[in-house]
């Protein structure tokens, strides 16, 4: 009689094989499917971004194919399904289904890996701009957001989040204050495509700040 302690280990052992070669198979994947959502930000007119965000989604539903327990592959998919729904402006909820898949992904990768600063950047900044109708929570998108530059100092996308949640909370100068240091890391690292998204959170803070006479 076959003994089937046996039998499970010689099994998970042909499967480590398996395993391996998926991970080495998503990975251009999930880097083509990045670059995409990168270039798509960058890109200046809108059917340009469409074009490589509709691209970036193709390559990174193939890295989850291939990968489903990669939280990189999950989030690669986020970021162009989230880029997509806020072509024209803000995330629009408009779709409810485009919603909740990116919203779905998105949750896949903190399920994967809880300490994804990328995606808890992407979770804080949603809990803030949401109605609490539909999950929105200030106080805990605050949270997850200081807890990210806690992490990741260097984070520009989390500044400009906190940055709005503040000035809409009256904390007007410590809005300034994040928006210009997300300016200054952007310019920094020369991240092309959060520059100018910096620049005009910035802009529209000091127009909109309280002028002390």
């Amino acid at each position: 009689m076959k003994n089937p302690l046996l039998i499970l280990v010689t099994c998970s052992i042909l499967a480590i094989p398996n395993v391996l070669l998926a991970e080495q198979l998503s990975q251009p994947l999930i880097q083509g499917a990045m670059k995409e959502c990168h270039d798509g930000r960058v890109a200046h007119d809108r059917s340009s971004k469409v074009g490589h965000f509709e691209k970036g989604q193709a390559l990174g539903e193939q890295a989850v194919a291939l990968d489903d327990r990669s939280a990189e592959a999950h989030f690669s998919l986020f970021c162009n399904l989230g880029e997509l729904l806020r072509i024209d402006g803000e995330v629009s909820i408009t779709s409810v289904m485009g919603f909740r898949r990116m919203t779905k992904e998105l949750d896949r990768t903190l399920e994967l890996a809880p300490d994804h600063l990328d995606a808890l950047s992407a979770k804080g900044t949603f809990l803030l701009r949401l109605p609490s109708l539909l999950g929105g929570d200030r106080e805990n998108g605050e949270k997850l957001l200081r807890y990210v530059l806690l992490k990741s100092p260097q984070s520009v996308n989390a500044r400009l989040s906190l940055a709005k949640s503040y000035c809409a909370n009256g904390r007007h100068n410590e809005a300034i204050s994040l928006a210009s240091e997300a300016l200054n890391l952007a310019q920094a690292q020369r991240l092309d495509d959060f520059t100018p998204e910096a620049e005009k959170v910035l802009a529209l803070l000091q127009a909109n700040s309280p002028k002390v006479n």
